[in-house]
């Protein structure tokens, strides 16, 4: 006799029968992505720790997980680490160093290290930023090397608490090489480094390659770096959101410590080495 109602539909295995198997996508570079929940799309810049990096069309980045709740080309699939991902040899961290395997955070030390503002930070935490935390050494930014004497005054450095100050525009006779030189004939002096780049301004330690200018544009005297460096490459500067804008797509084009230049690269350098001797 037929079975007119078929088959047990509670019948173990029935899940399975009923779900799609997605397509798994290697999360290669530039590969475009939608995220399913919230719809950000952007092109995948990078996979680390289990989750896919994504970059919009305004530069801004952001961290989802691999694994489901993706579309690519309007259909739903499952992002997977691509294979070149694997190493064959010790991988190494943006500013060049060997990376350390699961390494933690340390403890931080007393000893610091300086920089004029925010830019400054963003950049040396963008290269440098797994070194620090394996060395254990904090950047903080001073809004500005005028106030240094007050911050070295308020916290003075000692021989077990070193500070090291990376200024911009540290060239024979502008205002800040002045300013440091009073700092290091002070009191402080003694465990403290000041060095700087030549430099009007952190922007400029960006190479042109990486954002692919030929050159960082000449800003007359009179007008603030920032708003004529915007102008002069046509990208808004109508207030401090297009500046930070600005920063933020100049910040996406670092990917590792070629991206700057070498007198940058060696004054960072100089004064991680100085806190952590």
């Amino acid at each position: 006799m037929d079975d007119r109602y078929g088959a047990d539909v509670l019948a173990p295995g029935w899940k399975k029968r009923l779900q799609r198997e997605l397509p798994r996508i290697p999360a290669e570079a530039d590969l475009v992505v939608e995220v399913a929940d919230g719809g950000f799309c952007g092109a995948v810049t990078g996979v680390r720790s289990g989750a896919v990096e994504l970059e919009d069309r305004h530069a801004r980045r952001r961290l989802f997980p691999l694994g489901p709740g993706f579309l690519v080309d309007g259909e739903d699939v499952v992002l997977v680490a691509p294979a070149s991902s694997a190493r064959t040899g010790p991988a190494r961290t943006a500013s060049g160093s060997f990376a350390v395997p699961d390494a933690r955070a340390r403890v931080a030390r007393a000893s610091r290290i300086f920089v004029e503002g925010r830019h400054d930070a963003d950049l040396v935490e963008k290269v440098w930023g797994d070194d620090l935390r394996v060395e254990g050494v904090v950047v903080e930014y001073l809004q500005g090397v005028d106030l240094l004497e007050a911050v070295l005054d308020e916290e003075p450095p000692t021989a077990d608490r070193r500070y090291g100050v990376l200024v911009d525009h540290l060239v024979p006779g502008s205002k800040e090489s002045r300013l440091a030189n009073a700092v290091l004939r002070g009191p402080h002096g003694a465990h403290l480094k000041i060095v700087g780049h030549p430099y009007v301004d952190v922007w400029q330690c960006v190479t042109p390659r990486a954002l692919g200018i030929a050159a960082w544009p000449e800003v007359p005297r009179g007008i603030e770096f920032k708003v004529g460096v915007c102008r002069a490459l046509g990208w808004p500067a109508r207030d401090q959101a297009d500046i930070a804008r600005a920063w933020q797509r100049i910040l996406s084009a670092v990917k590792s410590y070629r991206d700057l230049e070498p007198s940058f690269l060696g004054r960072v350098e100089e004064l991680i080495d100085y806190v952590t001797t």
